[in-house]
């Protein structure tokens, strides 16, 4: 395995460009299994999920080609088994249960894994196909589904604004008879993006972005061309670099639009950030402040960015909380960023951060793809070198991390452990 070396205390200055967004990518590359035809993709991200998709798709009978960061897919004889060897590696591949059973009619998806940041259930996923006309069984640790007589159109109303349960429903409401409402659906900025795909091959999808998504059912979906968005989460991590390190980053390609809550935190903070025809610019426009932030669905403060924004409270003065609402389990970058010294209190789901000591340079370790990313800017920050391992969790999720960092000025390099 990896390790990453970080070698703290100066400034990170010039331009940095944004990747294709993985958690758009994701389930994309999921739906391409709809399409009769080639699917040609740009923007992919080059990410060791986006690997395991591909090498999943090959195994449901696509023909796949990874060149640069483009997709191509063509789905030319479709199996229904999606194996645990597979999706163990990877939560997201439970994408493949609704277009599976709107193309095949059955499925058969093992369990998924994924981080290890708290319980994040498929029963949505299941209620809702159940709604539209698949039965299903759990044995052996796999999901056994099937749809005789094909997936009908259905309203369903969601019991928590699921992004996983909303993409595997749009997914399988394409190709569904009838008209399918989705209510309560996640307004994440990801979900539009698979929508307006799905679109582009041919789909009738109306309300995306919104809580409330109508789907009117097509008998079949085409190739296409699409290019996926940037990521947005990169893009806040970015931000918090540059803020914690006192430096001045111009960050291209940044989906500022999608970054509105974390943006206004910052400038809360003592951030000064402007949109520009190149880029959104990022300094600091005076001492950070403590604030406080409580992480909730699209449009609120993105869990994904809790971990990062943790570390810039750290830097800031005075006190703050943070109240993490949506996973249950993910504080545990905490007791890694205490090894750098950080002033951070934990009661139930709200951490309280005493900010303004100095972060100094140890041995950490990453314990979730987002935790990775904030000890990373947690290191750039410190004085003295930072070692952080298991960084195959940030493989997961950022595209030439250290060599974009070391573009501007940072002093990060890997090594075998």
């Amino acid at each position: 395995m990896d390790k990453l070396i970080v070698q703290g205390g100066g400034p990170l200055e010039g331009r940095i460009r944004v990747s294709g967004a993985k958690n758009a990518a994701l389930p994309i590359l999921m739906a391409c299994l709809l399409a009769e035809g080639k699917v040609e993709l740009g923007n992919v991200p080059r990410l060791r999920d986006i690997h395991t998709s591909l090498k999943l798709l090959e195994i449901l009978g696509c023909k796949t080609s990874f060149d640069g960061n483009d997709v191509t897919s063509d789905a030319v004889a479709l199996v229904p088994e999606a194996p645990y060897e597979l999706v163990k590696t990877m939560r997201a591949s439970v994408l493949c249960l609704g277009p599976l059973l709107a193309r095949l009619r059955e499925a058969r998806v093992a369990l998924p894994g994924g981080c290890a940041i708290g319980a994040r259930p498929v029963d949505l996923h299941l209620k809702g196909l159940e709604k539209m006309g698949a039965k299903f069984e759990l044995a052996e640790g796999y999901i056994n589904g099937t749809c005789n007589g094909g997936l009908k159109g259905a309203h369903i109303t969601f019991d928590f604004p699921t992004v996983g349960g909303t993409e595997n429903l749009l997914m399988a409401a394409s190709l569904a008879e009838g008209e399918s409402i989705l209510e309560n659906a996640a307004r994440e900025p990801e979900v539009e993006d698979l929508a307006n795909f799905l679109n582009a091959m041919g789909a009738k999808i109306t309300g995306q972005g919104t809580s409330v998504i109508r789907v009117e059912g097509v008998k079949s979906l085409k190739g296409c061309s699409y290019r996926v968005m940037p990521d947005r989460i990169e893009a806040g991590t970015y931000m918090c670099a540059a803020a914690i390190t006192d430096g001045e980053l111009l960050i291209e390609d940044c989906p500022y639009q999608e970054l509105d809550a974390v943006s206004y935190k910052l400038r809360e903070m003592g951030v000064w950030l402007e949109e520009t025809d190149e880029g959104v610019l990022v300094r600091r426009d005076g001492p950070l402040v403590g604030t406080d932030v409580t992480t909730q669905p699209h449009p609120g403060f993105p869990t994904d960015m809790q971990a990062q924004f943790m570390v810039v409270m750290c830097m800031a003065s005075g006190a703050g909380t943070i109240e993490e609402k949506i996973f249950e389990n993910r504080f545990m970058h905490v007791q890694e960023l205490a090894r750098l010294g950080a002033d951070i209190r934990l009661k139930g789901r709200t951490a309280m951060v005493r900010g303004g000591k100095p972060l100094f340079g140890a041995p950490v370790m990453a314990s979730d793809l987002r935790a990775s990313a904030s000890l990373v800017i947690a290191g750039l920050a410190a004085e003295g070198k930072t070692e952080i391992s298991r960084i195959y969790h940030l493989d997961r999720g950022y595209e030439n991390i250290e060599a974009k960092l070391s573009g501007v000025g940072a002093t990060i390099w890997r090594e075998k452990e």
